[in-house]
């Protein structure tokens, strides 16, 4: 039977405005729809009632259609949409009067012309409704205003982090490792600035300026803040350490990739190259600047356990301390638990804009 075709089960049904043909096919390989002349010509391989085979069927309507159908192939079946050309009620699929052996109303989809118009009629008055609601939805006065204050944000901390960026990667070609051990001095006031202006991400989206969940920011920023204010910023010991060099670098490069493509994003548009950047670039680049979060606490856990520094004596009998040093173990924990949510996020936001999609057969 190699060289045979044989017609597979047809179903169809109807509204108004278009038709709807189920082929009985599963495993379609190849399919050609294709319509001229008013006329439906189908050819597929596919797993039909004779076996894996060559099926094909051909069929004239009884009205003119559209000669663009719209098909859609699943495991168990294919499916096929054809539009009328005007939209009424068809007595019979066929020029034929006599219907096609092959060819059977589909149940699941069938309605009578009483019960289509019904159908028509509620999707009509829903449409009517939605536009009522739409239209008495006041609209945003200041929409351009904070269209304008998000674009500005982002852009000033985007330039805010290129300007580190690109300066602690001229004073690494420059003097190399010398770099390393002077980071804090020559960026420290730069970084002060973008992540204090960072604040105003947790505002944004806690009053719904911008869409991105509230938890996710707060874990950053703060997490962030901590470690450049209170564990750099209140230890001379650690400003000349090298991970400084590797957590500000860190911190920068994520941010050339974020800032321009929540920038552009606000003007309506998409930059491909940048979004992948923005949504991959996090894979390496998160976990490299936890780690080197986690290397400033470890270091700076013996310095606070020796200076006592912000320690809190509670007036007891027991005269009981409150050793930071044992905060910042316990941050430490919780550090790599807020990046664990942080990555769970990023991930989700990943597959939603460069996971596949699906598309329909044309």
């Amino acid at each position: 039977m190699a060289g045979c075709s044989l017609r597979p089960h047809v179903h169809w049904a109807q509204r108004h405005h278009e038709l709807y043909l189920r082929v009985e096919l599963s495993d379609v390989k190849n399919p050609d729809v294709s319509i001229a002349d008013n006329v439906l010509r189908f050819r597929a391989q596919g797993h039909g009632a004779k076996g894996d085979n060559i099926y094909e069927f051909q069929i004239e309507f009884l009205e003119p259609v559209e000669p663009k159908p719209v098909c859609r192939v699943t495991q168990r079946q294919l499916n096929i949409t054809v539009q009328k050309k005007e939209s009424n009620w068809w007595e019979r699929l066929t020029k034929q009067e006599k219907r096609p052996l092959f060819l059977a109303p589909d149940f699941d989809r069938w309605l009578d012309e009483s019960d289509a118009e019904m159908e028509l009629k509620e999707k009509e008055e829903e449409k009517i409704n939605k536009m009522k609601i739409e239209s008495r939805v006041p609209k945003d006065p200041f929409k351009h205003l904070k269209k304008g204050y998000l674009i500005m944000y982002n852009l000033v901390q985007f330039l805010g982090f290129s300007w580190i960026f690109v300066n602690m990667t001229v004073r690494l070609f420059i003097l190399g490792k010398d770099s390393f051990y002077d980071t804090f001095h020559t960026i420290a006031d730069m970084m002060y600035f973008c992540q204090t202006l960072a604040l105003m991400e947790i505002l944004n989206s806690l009053i719904g300026l911008v869409r991105s969940p509230l938890i996710p920011a707060v874990i950053q920023v703060f997490g962030r803040n901590f470690i450049l204010f209170v564990v750099l910023g209140s230890l001379e010991e650690m400003q000349s350490r090298a991970v400084v060099f590797f957590l500000f670098y860190f911190w920068s490069i994520i941010e050339l990739f974020r800032y321009p493509y929540y920038m552009l994003s606000c003007m309506g548009i998409e930059w491909k190259p940048l979004t992948w950047l923005r949504y991959t670039s996090w894979i390496p680049l998160y976990p490299l600047g936890g780690l080197a979060e986690a290397v400033c606490l470890i270091q700076s856990i013996p310095i606070f356990s020796e200076t006592g520094k912000f320690s809190l004596g509670l007036p007891n009998p027991l005269n009981v301390t409150i050793q930071f040093s044992f905060l910042l173990q316990m941050y430490l924990i919780a550090l790599f638990l807020g990046l664990f949510v942080n990555f769970r996020y990023l991930y989700k936001q990943r597959k939603q804009h460069l996971g596949p999609k699906k598309r329909k057969m044309k």
